[in-house]
């Protein structure tokens, strides 16, 4: 009786998403009402115990100060200096200026970790350029959704920082784990640029030579002006995580300074930018908390309540066995990306999954990084795909939703491949952790 009362609190959290409740209070709401239907008034005091576990969670801390640092780097105007230095390199190649975009996504997701502000970022400065050179318009917006999604994938990402203390896996680990698929997916959609550029010329043409083209050791210069303060700022966060120097915590906070830092650097740092950047961090922060606090409760309410014995004897009573269960893990994390924003997604069915999975047998670093990927790919999985909502608030009137629905889908294909391959092959992700984290 109890499990069932339970399993009913997911169809009750759903009635309060599509009644236009906010996610923190649906999940905050659905645990008192059934944390007091199954506990009474000793719920009241469980509950307070998750305010005190989320308010002094050490791992957690690392989550605004990532955003800070996200948003000073967008404050300190490196993003027009590396799309000018990376496109200096890949003008004159079949699809230069989306390949180039992408390195660029690389690069800024690499220093912000935050997605919608390298999507953004990136889509204001490339788009129109591509637009002038007659860039085929489904290519312009899958390169942008697709290269601003890939701070999902790549460290230092926030959701990694989320998705580890609720799935018990070290955030430290996550990073590492991140780098080699992160990497490998940023390649294939460059290779697929470049191969479709090819052939067909027209959907990304090469570049005439700039009438002024510089010469390479001036080309050296101006990209090592715009990348290597960016790459310090990068190698605070990751080095020091990959070398044993820095917690993720310790790293978040090297970053957050090394972005104040930069941003003085280029010139983008003021008493105003810095109060801007202050408030915009407080905003976001508190909704992720927020929301974070309240996905705690009601895992906890569910737990507590014998929901995770539930889940597992409904699981094997259907027969699903270890990969079916992770297939119908995977399917729910995609389904609910068209509705929901990835920490809700993670705070709902981590606490659920994680436990089933790892009594399955299955390495919870690896789920991780297959969970990660599939996420990402709901992001840009039409037709409720939040990249393509960021896309459609800054892209001009001649790019249309067709453009975008037809643009992403060579893009899924990949990041499906990929998925693949680290399911196939778990060493992408586990190989550089062990090698790394074993020191």
């Amino acid at each position: 009786m109890t499990e069932l009362i339970a399993l009913l609190m997911f169809p009750t959290m759903a009635i309060a998403l599509a009644l236009g409740f906010p996610v923190a209070l649906s999940l905050m709401g659905t645990a008192v009402i059934f944390g007091y239907i199954r506990f009474g008034s000793a719920a009241g005091y469980q509950l307070m115990n998750k305010f005190d576990e989320i308010a002094t969670n050490y791992i957690l801390a690392a989550v605004p100060l990532f955003i800070f640092m996200g948003v000073m780097i967008e404050k300190s105007g490196i993003a027009v200096r590396l799309f000018d230095a990376i496109h200096l390199w890949t003008r004159r190649i079949p699809g230069g200026m989306a390949i180039g975009t992408i390195v660029m996504c690389m690069i800024f997701a690499a220093a912000s970790g935050v997605v919608g502000a390298t999507e953004s970022v990136v889509g204001l400065l490339a788009i129109p350029p591509m637009l002038k050179y007659a860039y085929d318009k489904g290519l312009i917006s899958g390169t942008i959704c697709a290269g601003g999604s890939l701070g999902t994938i790549i460290p230092p990402s926030v959701i990694a920082v989320i998705l580890g203390p609720v799935a018990q896996v070290s955030v430290g680990a996550i990073f590492i784990a991140m780098i080699i698929p992160g990497f490998l997916l940023a390649v294939l959609y460059m290779a697929y640029i470049f191969v479709r550029c090819t052939v067909d010329p027209k959907a990304g043409p090469r570049l005439p030579p700039l009438p002024d083209e510089p010469g390479f050791a001036l080309k050296a210069w101006r990209t090592a002006v715009a990348i290597i303060p960016t790459g310090i700022v990068i190698f605070l966060v990751l080095g020091s995580i990959m070398l044993g120097w820095a917690a993720p915590t310790e790293a978040a906070a090297l970053g957050a300074f090394g972005a104040i830092v930069l941003a003085g650097f280029y010139g983008g740092l003021s008493t105003q930018s810095l109060i801007d950047a202050l408030y915009r961090t407080a905003m976001v922060s508190a909704m992720i908390l927020l929301i974070l606090l309240g996905g705690t409760m009601f895992a906890g309410v569910f737990a507590a309540s014998g929901g995770l014995s539930g889940t597992r004897e409904l699981i094997e009573l259907l027969g699903f066995g270890p990969w079916g269960t992770l297939a119908l893990v995977l399917a729910i994390a995609f389904l609910l990306g068209f509705m929901i924003d990835p920490v809700s997604i993670i705070l709902i069915l981590i606490p659920l999954a994680a436990p089933i999975l790892k009594s399955f047998g299955f390495d919870l670093l690896w789920f991780c990084i297959v969970f990660m990927i599939v996420l990402q790919t709901s992001f840009i999985t039409p037709p409720f795909a939040p990249a393509i909502f960021y896309l459609r608030g800054i892209s001009p009137p001649e790019i249309t939703l067709r453009h975008m629905y037809r643009g992403v889908v060579p893009f899924i294909v990949i990041e499906l491949a990929l998925a693949g391959l680290v399911i196939a092959y778990p060493e992408l992700a586990t190989w550089l952790p062990s090698v790394l984290m074993s020191k």
